[in-house]
């Protein structure tokens, strides 16, 4: 069966001013969009065993600054390595293109006119108070627009960003991470 890839994010229980570690932040949510199933997931933390299955049969995990930052706290749960994983990150490409970090709301502004419906501190905020739904909503949220920032650049070979001097034009070739299988069949978890 051809793989294919899955967009993710995941919003955590605490920020780094709690715990300077990645894998000590904790998870609270973690959605997904699954281009085999043409779906989209959300897991709480106490299901979150249930998202490893997705991620190990992608051809790529696909996101904004999952390197750095989703994966380092995801390992805190996977009982194999993350850094198994082929992996598409959105802004590590960008920052190779342009020479900076740009926010995916910078990105997302410019390219498609839309913007995040929040962020992360509300995420931990609606963890607190147990407002699951709502929780839910903001990580799906910003994974169905990574999923438009990504897919424009598939098709369009390009996204933008806004300066002191206007829209400003990035090239980008994407459209191999959302086609290619990438089949590599590494047994990344125990099966019990």
């Amino acid at each position: 069966m051809r793989k294919c890839p899955v967009i993710l994010d995941l919003e955590t229980k605490y920020t780094f001013r709690d715990f300077t570690q990645p894998h000590k932040l904790g998870v609270s949510v973690i959605s997904i969009y699954d281009y085999q199933r043409d779906n989209f997931f959300s897991f709480l933390e106490k299901d979150i065993d249930k998202v490893f299955s997705f991620l190990e049969n992608s051809s790529y995990l696909i996101g904004f600054n999952i390197k750095e930052f989703d994966l380092k706290v995801l390992q805190g749960y996977y009982p194999g390595k993350v850094d198994n994983f082929p992996v598409f990150d959105l802004l590590e490409d960008i920052k190779r293109i342009v020479g900076k970090r740009l926010s995916l709301n910078d990105l997302l502004m410019a390219t498609l006119n839309k913007k995040k419906t929040g962020h992360g501190l509300q995420a931990i905020e609606y963890f607190k108070k147990k407002e699951w739904e709502k929780l839910i909503q903001y990580c799906q949220d910003d994974v169905k627009l990574t999923k438009e920032l990504f897919e424009y650049g598939v098709k369009n070979k390009e996204v933008y960003y806004l300066n002191e001097k206007g829209k400003i034009r990035i090239k980008v070739d994407w459209e191999k991470y959302l086609l290619s299988d990438n089949s590599q069949d590494l047994p990344l978890t125990l099966p019990f």
